[in-house]
């Protein structure tokens, strides 16, 4: 490698321009979104350096770290300097902090109404390109108890094995549960499908004595609640 290619390698960078020495110095917090994903790249290009070429792939993507979580490898590697390997440390990188963001706290969510129950579930459901199918388990307050995937689809549905709803309503021992999917088209009314999927829950619940609360379908920005219209 030339002297002029290796240049805007970030080990010959001065020491209090380095990010990841300033990340060990002064922790993650202090580092802008383009210095923590320059760690990740490690070098930018014969043109740019790795902040740069960082802050250039920010800049297409609004400067949203959620948009730039929506990028896959082939759209990250179009920008000069970001082979395969760069590109899937990014994507991982962003899937990690998706993971992170979807994982309940220590203090579990009490569900009181349909906004609670979206907000637990739109860092699960929201930017999925397939469906899923994800149940909420609560006890009496209505405190979330688990939360399960039951089921994967594709691109307009997936089936649900009651006997895996209510086997994790068991073992979870939950009196009641929260129904969900998503819809990557982005439409929220309700299919036939989804409207007969519900009442067959609900009617097995009244069995098993697990209460259907109700049925979110999520979108990347919005929900719709079948409790909210009267669909329970």
């Amino acid at each position: 490698m030339t002297q002029e290619s290796n240049t805007f390698s970030i080990k010959n960078w001065s020491e209090n321009d380095r990010p990841r020495e300033k990340l060990v110095a002064n922790g993650s917090a202090a580092l802008s979104d383009a210095e923590l994903i320059a760690i990740l790249i490690g070098s930018g290009s014969r043109d740019m350096s790795a902040v740069e070429l960082s802050r250039l792939i920010l800049n297409h993507a609004g400067n949203s770290l959620d948009k730039l979580g929506r990028l896959s490898v082939k759209e990250l590697m179009k920008f000069k300097g970001i082979g395969e390997a760069k590109a899937i440390t990014i994507t991982a990188a962003m899937e990690l902090g998706k993971r992170r963001a979807s994982e309940l706290p220590t203090t579990k969510p009490v569900i009181t109404c349909s906004d609670d129950a979206f907000k637990v579930l739109q860092p699960i459901l929201g930017d999925l390109p397939h469906e899923e199918f994800w149940i909420l388990y609560v006890n009496n307050s209505h405190k979330v108890l688990a939360k399960h995937q039951i089921s994967r689809g594709g691109f307009t549905g997936t089936m649900v094995d009651t006997r895996i709803v209510f086997q994790k309503a068991v073992e979870e021992a939950a009196v009641a549960m929260i129904l969900a999917h998503n819809h990557p088209s982005g439409k929220l009314m309700p299919s036939m499908d989804d409207k007969r999927l519900t009442q067959k829950l609900i009617e097995a619940g009244r069995i098993m004595d697990v209460k259907v609360l109700d049925h979110i379908i999520v979108t990347r920005d919005s929900f719709y609640s079948f409790a909210d219209h009267n669909l329970l």
